[in-house]
């Protein structure tokens, strides 16, 4: 404890003021890309401002709200000194699970608890966020830099997304819209996206021998189709937004959408069943990124327990009328989708099962 002589600024306890205000004007412009005609005003202000004129062309506007994180993907981004992606990964986390309900996200907020700001190294992480704001069509309209001197190592941070979108409640995707006789149809990961990174570390990233020499992760490899393992480990989570927002204004018939996050197909896409209904998927027929392929190999997991950890290729499942699946298939495709059959919806009891 300082005595009453002693002179101790909050710069001296760790908090570089200056510093954080410098990260802020780096990332004015950045957010700014990300701004839709309801955001009002901008950055500075104690909240932000996102005007609800909008809705009133809605019978019974609804709002959707999620948060998320990007999970131990960051401690790589640290590693590797790599930080401008993981933003997306962020964004992605939330706007895909609002998309589950059949709404468009609106707006989106962040935090970030850092251990200490060097406003360059911010602003490369506020990129990445406004990147997958601008993939999702949501702006950016606010969030909070937190330095955190004494319980975060000084390159250690934590990334949190908050994000708000509306759907008409008569057009909002629930179980109930789910039929027996319903085709399921899958989109593609990119990779691995935001899940399971706490095992796909342990079994493929010696995380001593990386940061003495990280030359083994950084070369390119054939096996994961030129990349290395670290920009395949890195790649973004990709963000479906547009894509399927396109096909419920077509108004083609969509009865379900899964996020395939955290749980695997296992655990997400009986989110979207009723309870007298299973989702029988014929597991592993379509290709496998890579990378997954490699942590499923690495950890020795069978095809159950690789199921329910990763997405196993699958970033998406949509459920929908089997008599819509070319035309759903082929507006998602032009939209640059990889599309695949993944199964049916059959009598059961609200599982995945698979054959």
């Amino acid at each position: 404890m300082a005595t009453a002589q002693t002179h101790v600024t909050y710069r001296d306890a760790g908090v570089d003021v200056d510093e954080g205000a410098r990260a802020v004007d780096l990332i004015k412009a950045a957010v700014k890309t990300t701004n839709r005609s309801e955001v009002i005003g901008g950055l500075g202000g104690f909240g932000g401002l996102f005007s609800a004129s909008g809705f009133k062309s809605m019978e019974d506007p609804v709002l959707v709200s999620g948060t998320d994180g990007v999970g131990t993907k960051l401690r790589l981004a640290q590693i590797f000194d790599r930080h401008k992606t993981v933003g997306i990964d962020l964004v992605a986390m939330c706007v895909n699970d609002l998309l589950a309900s059949g709404a468009e996200p609106l707006f989106f907020l962040d935090y970030i608890a850092i251990g200490h700001i060097e406003a360059e190294h911010v602003a490369q992480i506020v990129g990445g966020i406004a990147e997958g704001c601008r993939q999702a069509g949501c702006a950016l309209i606010g969030g909070e830099m937190a330095e955190h001197p004494g319980v975060m190592a000084k390159d250690d941070y934590d990334l949190a997304g908050f994000c708000v979108g509306v759907v008409d409640k008569p057009k909002m995707i629930v179980p109930e819209l789910v039929k027996e006789g319903d085709a399921i149809l899958g989109l593609a990961s990119s990779g691995l996206h935001s899940n399971g990174y706490s095992l796909a570390r342990r079994v493929l990233v010696d995380e001593e021998e990386a940061q003495k020499d990280p030359a083994k992760y950084l070369e390119p490899r054939a096996d994961l189709g030129g990349a290395s393992l670290v920009d395949a480990m890195l790649e973004p989570t990709r963000i479906y937004v547009k894509p399927i927002l396109a096909v419920l204004e077509a108004g083609l018939p969509i009865h379900g959408i899964a996020h395939i996050a955290g749980g695997g197909i296992t655990e997400n896409l009986n989110r979207v069943l009723p309870a007298d209904l299973d989702a029988a998927v014929d597991a592993l027929t379509w290709d496998i990124p890579p990378v997954v392929a490699e942590a499923v190999k690495a950890a020795g997991l069978t095809d159950e327990e690789a199921l329910r950890t990763f997405n196993m290729g699958c970033g998406m499942a949509i459920v929908c009328d089997p008599n819509a699946v070319d035309d759903i298939a082929e507006k998602l495709m032009e939209a640059g989708e990889t599309v695949f059959p993944m199964g049916e919806i059959v009598p059961g009891t609200g599982k995945v099962i698979y054959r």
